[in-house]
């Protein structure tokens, strides 16, 4: 399964295949009763955030296919994002006890790491987890066959220019949102534009150069550092709502100051490098896609690209 366009496909081929692939993936990684259920369940949202970004990028030209399939796939987001969001809270605060080991009370970060794991796993018998699972998983391979159907027609560069340049521009706005309005909605809105836009330069991998793969770097410690800005929201709301189950105000107050001050530092890390990435003219990121795509049309082509059947170098795709 690769996650980028390529030369021996049109781009309408190529977004079907990746769009196809990720939604099965999904499915298998759902149906299949991993040990590690939490694992699966983080990366078929993963796929499916691949998905609707690959939606994104090719909106103008799906119509009514667009609302439809991204209106299905954020309601399986926010299915298994109650899943998700239960087992991430338990994992940011490991990453907490580790940063600030030498100043955290290891007792209570224990019993909170308890409780929370607690209500975890009761919220999962509940809600019989697996089979709810195992029904998106059904669901989703539906959808797979539906992509078939996409009405894409548009070749080339032109088929995700616009695209590209509309979602880079959100990001740019997103940004300033944030740093305007420091809410924690708006930092989470600007993770979801960055990670359109880190998805779609994937998509492009094999047009990249060094400075291309730095980019691309880039994007992904801003998405990371703002998921676990997203991550510390989480627990510090529950904490706080459950203030009584973890202990007194004396023992978490450090914990809640630590979490605020990791914020801090994860969203001053963010905007800094967001704003060298942000404060080029959406053309101009677009101009230079460009080019580079250009180039890679006329590249000597590769032995696996021969072996299936690629088209003649230089033509147009």
């Amino acid at each position: 399964m690769a996650y980028h366009l390529k030369r021996s496909e049109s781009v309408a081929e190529g977004i079907r295949r990746i769009a196809r692939e990720e939604i099965e993936s999904a499915a298998d990684q759902l149906s299949k009763g991993h040990r590690d259920r939490d694992e699966a369940i983080h990366e078929a949202r993963k796929s499916i955030k691949k998905v609707r970004a690959v939606l994104r990028l090719v909106h103008p030209e799906l119509g009514d296919t667009y609302y439809q399939e991204t209106s299905y796939l954020r309601d399986v987001g926010r299915k298994l994002s109650l899943y998700r969001d239960a087992a991430a809270v338990i994992e940011i605060l490991d990453s907490l006890k580790q940063k600030y080991r030498n100043r955290l009370k290891a007792s209570t970060i224990e019993s909170i790491r308890r409780g929370l794991l607690a209500r975890k796993q009761q919220s999962e018998k509940e809600a019989d987890i697996q089979k709810a699972l195992t029904e998106i998983a059904t669901s989703l391979r539906v959808a797979a066959r539906r992509v078939k159907a996409w009405p894409l027609q548009t070749d080339g560069f032109p088929a995700i220019e616009s695209g590209f340049e509309k979602m880079f521009r959100q990001g740019q706005k997103a940004l300033i949102r944030a740093q305007k309005c420091p809410h924690p909605e708006n930092y989470h809105e600007w993770r979801k534009r960055v990670k359109d836009h880190w998805y779609h330069a994937r998509l492009l991998e094999d047009l990249w150069n060094d400075i291309v793969q730095a980019y691309e770097k880039s994007l992904d410690d801003i998405q990371a550092w703002l998921g676990d800005d997203h991550n510390l929201v989480l627990l510090r709301a529950k904490i706080v709502a459950e203030a009584d189950t973890y202990g007194n105000d004396q023992e978490l107050s450090p914990l809640l100051t630590l979490v605020d001050k990791y914020q801090k530092d994860l969203r001053a890390a963010a905007v800094s490098l967001g704003r060298r990435i942000y404060e080029a003219k959406p053309r101009h990121v677009v101009r230079r896609m460009r080019q580079l795509w250009d180039e890679w049309q006329v590249q000597p082509q590769s032995l696996e690209e021969l072996r299936n059947g690629a088209a003649i170098p230089g033509k147009s795709r």
